[in-house]
């Protein structure tokens, strides 16, 4: 099995919310947008990098004296852990000092070979559910070999394969992946262009675009849509959403994602402001009108 490597910062088993069926899902590091409200910030860097668990923390200030970089401080006042990621050369010393098991290293190269063998561990359960592999991130197509080595090896086990992505990629890579993917969760984030920059760092029209290939290629895709208080929760996206399903037959559903404040922590924990804080997490009952809304 050819040994390409790629860098990942998780492998989830048993997985139900990632495709059809059970599922083990392949989460890649590196994105090419910077959604305000991600629950997973540390997929951002394509690199590995840090993370302080500030609730687990004790501030007992090993980190601080252990540092070379100076990466990490504790306010002598209150006591808060300040982690300057920055500064942070991954050198791993605070890991081994602190007490408390409260930093870790997010991102681990892996070979496909290594993936394979989480992924047929679990083989078992993908046939009688209709389940199998999804990559997921981050944007997975942005560690293009790696991922199409990784699908080319669960098509060679006869594994159903998906695939999530923003849409942000070359045409013909998009079209190449075609072969080795069965299933498409496509993104749509905001019916605005302005907007969809706004929030995530690039315009709409490059997604459309790939959205409008896999449906001219007759891929299947489900369209996931994440639904954020005072920012995409009108009537207009959600016309746009059913406009969508309406305009391309190769869509089977549209799934509304709303909006939880899970990640927040996450921001925190890798030194970066989370700006979605004044947001509401929406009720049960808001959420089932999204979803009525979206059909």
């Amino acid at each position: 099995m050819e040994q390409t490597t790629g860098t990942l910062f998780n492998i989830q088993r048993f997985s139900l919310h990632d495709g059809p069926g059970i599922r083990t899902t392949v989460f890649f590091k590196g994105c090419n947008l910077s959604c305000a409200w991600c629950h997973n910030p540390e997929s951002f860097s394509p690199a590995p990098q840090l993370s302080v668990d500030t609730v687990h923390c004790t501030s007992c200030g090993m980190c601080e004296k252990t540092c070379p970089q100076g990466a990490h401080t504790i306010n002598p006042q209150t006591g808060e852990h300040l982690f300057h990621m920055e500064k942070c050369v991954l050198c791993g010393a605070c890991i081994k000092a602190c007490p408390a098991a409260a930093i870790t290293r997010i991102g681990q190269t892996y070979t496909v070979e290594q993936v394979m063998e989480t992924v047929l561990r679990d083989r078992i359960y993908y046939g009688p559910s209709g389940g199998g592999v999804t990559c997921s991130g981050g944007e997975a197509t942005m560690q293009y070999a790696f991922l199409t080595a990784l699908l080319s090896a669960c098509k060679a086990e006869k594994i159903h394969t998906c695939v999530e992505t923003n849409g942000v990629l070359p045409a013909q890579r998009l079209t190449a992946l075609c072969d080795l993917v069965d299933l498409f969760l496509f993104d749509f984030k905001h019916y605005d262009s302005v907007q969809h920059e706004k929030y995530t760092g690039v315009p709409l029209e490059p997604v459309l675009e790939s959205l409008k290939l896999l449906a001219k290629l007759q891929k299947p895709v489900i369209v996931r849509c994440p639904v954020i208080p005072g920012v995409n929760d009108t009537e207009e996206h959600f016309a746009a959403i059913r406009s969508l399903k309406e305009q391309y037959s190769n869509i089977i559903k549209t799934e509304v994602m709303p909006y939880h404040d899970i990640g927040a922590v996450k921001w925190k924990n890798i030194g970066k402001s989370y700006l979605m804080r004044d947001v509401k997490v929406p009720s049960k009952e808001q959420i089932a009108q999204w979803r009525l809304k979206a059909e």
